[in-house]
Parts: structure tokens; sequence; C-alpha cells
């Protein structure tokens, strides 16, 4: 009698086990799909294509599988961490082996016994599954647990070996949106923000400015007789001095200046947060810094600049009006000069 009611409680534990172990199962799964749906219907999908959304999305969904406590996410230019410190994560990195049939890595951290004390708070294990894309691997997604258990459940493992699968097309759309976008952006010559970007963003800073009363101010410059060049030496030499104007102007600019190219050899600098007489001083430093050496096979270069401030009634094109119509009376004084409209 007592063996058939060992066995009977036996059979309870072990099915209330397996109850768990399915309960676990499916809420993983459900987490994963749901991950699953925002990615997109399939592995060429996304629903976003903004980088960081794609990664918050994938830490998200790992952090909240079964026995996971942090998450990484590394890939080329991509590092972001959820439930760890960057110490901790520094001291369990992990990468993945240069293998391509790999679908998981699982590897167990052991402590030294001086560090017993704080043995909870330690991550236990890894699990590292690459992130791949177009048939290459270029980063991956690792979990850790700190479980005394230092493993994983089955589920788990398979719910990001999923998630990996789709975050992985996901994450590498929206890098190549992203590129295309940064180079639909940018002018192939100088390296500059190009005319139709300069645009949008003298209009978004303009509101940003007025939003919270701020100054914002522009230089709009060019360079003095720049056609001769052209004419004499040909527009290669032309587009080579052009390069290294732009490249002398990010020299001196701030971090949180704009520049542009606005066309041909017209250039300009957006200054969020800055006075009148501060852009004109910066005018001036790029001014001596476009002429303290020669260009373009021994010529020396000179600026003219027209230097505006935002007005309470200021539109984005009145205020490049204001500065371009400074620049025209720079050049009407006798070129080489910097004049502030106000």
């Amino acid at each position: 009698m007592f063996e058939i009611l060992l066995i009977a409680v036996l059979v309870a534990v072990v099915a209330t086990a397996v109850t768990f172990a399915v309960r676990a199962r499916i809420q993983a799964e459900k987490r994963v799909r749901l991950l699953l749906t925002t990615l997109g219907g399939g592995p060429e999908l996304a629903a976003s294509l903004d980088v960081d959304e794609v990664v918050g999305h994938a830490l998200d969904a790992a952090v909240e599988l079964p026995g996971v406590d942090a998450v990484v996410v590394d890939a080329d230019g991509i590092h972001a961490v959820r439930g760890a410190s960057e110490e901790e994560v520094a001291r369990a990195a992990l990468e993945t082996p240069p293998n391509r049939n790999l679908r998981a890595l699982e590897v167990v951290f052991r402590y030294r016994l001086d560090e017993a004390d704080r043995a909870a708070s330690l991550l236990r294990a890894g699990l590292v599954v690459p992130l791949a894309a177009r048939g290459q691997a270029f980063g991956s997604i690792n979990a850790y647990t700190r479980s005394p258990s230092h493993s994983f459940p089955p589920e788990t493992v398979a719910s990001l070996e999923r998630l990996a699968a789709r975050a992985g097309p996901a994450l590498d759309n929206a890098r190549r949106f992203g590129e295309a976008r940064r180079l639909a952006d940018v002018d192939s010559l100088t390296g500059l923000k190009n005319r139709r970007r300069f645009h949008e963003l003298l209009a978004s800073e303009l509101d940003r400015a007025r939003r919270y009363e701020r100054k914002l101010s522009l230089i709009v410059f060019d360079l003095d007789n720049f056609k001769r060049i052209n004419d004499r030496l040909g527009h290669l030499t032309g587009d080579a001095v052009l390069a290294e104007v732009a490249s002398r102007v990010k020299a001196v600019v701030r971090s949180s200046d704009i520049a542009c190219r606005v066309g041909g050899d017209e250039f300009a600098v957006i200054m969020p947060e800055t006075s009148l007489q501060d852009a004109e001083a910066l005018a001036n430093r790029i001014a001596r810094t476009v002429a303290e050496r020669p260009i373009g096979g021994g010529h020396k270069l000179y600026v003219s600049a027209g230097v505006a401030a935002l007005r309470e009634s200021d539109d984005p094109s009145e205020l490049f009006e204001r500065a371009d119509e400074a620049l025209y009376r720079a050049k009407q004084a006798g070129k080489s000069r910097t004049i502030a409209a106000g």
C-alpha cells in the first residue's frame, strides 16, 4: 500500500514538473512569436527600418525568456546591453566561433572561492547565438543567467535561436537602409550634408530653437575666384580643391555644428544655440583655415561669408536668404571678408 502511495506521489510530482515545463515552453514561444510578428512575417521582412528599434525589440524579447537574466546584442558597430552592467558583460564576454554550422554555444562560468560571498549576483552561464544575414554571420545575441543550475531551459535555447534567425535579417535590413539614407544625405565629393539635407536640417533646427527659445545662427560662404581654378586647371582639380576645403571646414567646426555643401563652391554651417557674434567668429576662423595653406597646385584660396541669426519672425527661407544676401554684400565690398546681417 505504501509503495503504491509512493508511486502515486512520484507520478504527481513528475506530472507537475512536466506541466511547469510545458507552461514555460508555451510562455517562451508566445514571447518569441510576439517578437517575430514585430520583426515581420518572413526572414527578409522587418517592421522597422531603425537599427535601435530592432535591437530594442530583440533585447526586450530575449530578456523575457525563462532563465535569462541579461542579454547583449553585439554586431558590427552595435553594442547594446539589458540586465547587466558593462563591467559584468566585459568579464563574461563571448564571441561566436567561426563555424557556419553553429546554432548556439553554451558556456559555464566558474569563479574563485573568494568570490563565493557574492555568487548569487554573478553571471553563471552564457548562451551565444549567431546573428546572420545573406549567408554571413555579423554578430550575436548573448544571453546570460545567474541561476545556480548553470544552464538554460531547452525551450530558451530553441527560442533564442528562432529569435536570432529573424532578428539577424531584420537588423541587416535596417543597417543597409540607414547606410543608404546616410549616403542620400551626403554630398559624395565633400562628405558634407548635401543641399536637400541642408534645407531639411535648417527647418528642423529652426523649429527646435523656437520651441525651446534657443539661439540659432547660419553661415553661408563661398570661395573667391573659384571659377578661375576650374577654367585654368580643369574640373578634376576644382573637385580636389572643394574636397580639401571641406576637410578644413570639418577641422574647425564644433561637433554640434552642421556643415553642408549647398551647391558649386557654396557652403553653409548651421549653428544651433549660437549667437551672431560667435557665428561671425567661426566664419572668420573658417576663412583663416582655408587660406593658411595653398590648395590645388599652389593656389591660395580666400573666403567670403555672410552670417545671420534667427529672428522671431523668420522661416527657414528667410534666414537663409538673409545670410546669402550678407554673402553677396561681402562679395560686392571686395571679397575676402565676413559680413553679419543680424
